[in-house]
């Protein structure tokens, strides 16, 4: 498969304008900009918060005598 010719390329563009209207084609071109742009800004946060915190916690413990104090504290009222 080729790269589109120049006729190709205005024909395709024509189709563009044709179903964009000429007003929406920047702001369309601006919000795919900005998607790549926030993308980009993503995946470099994404890389770097891994080695920023190369240390790992133990998971907390939940007690759980809180939890049946809970329980009975919502029967009783019920009741």
């Amino acid at each position: 498969m080729s790269m589109p010719s120049g006729t190709e390329l205005l024909l395709i563009f024509g189709i563009v304008i044709l179903l964009f209207g000429a007003k929406k084609i920047p702001d369309l071109a601006k919000g795919i900009g900005q998607g790549i742009r926030n993308f980009k800004k993503e995946m470099k946060d994404e890389d770097a918060a891994p080695t920023a915190s190369t240390t790992t916690e133990a998971p907390k413990s939940v007690e759980s005598s809180t939890a049946t104090k809970v329980e009975e504290t919502k029967t009783t009222t019920q009741a």
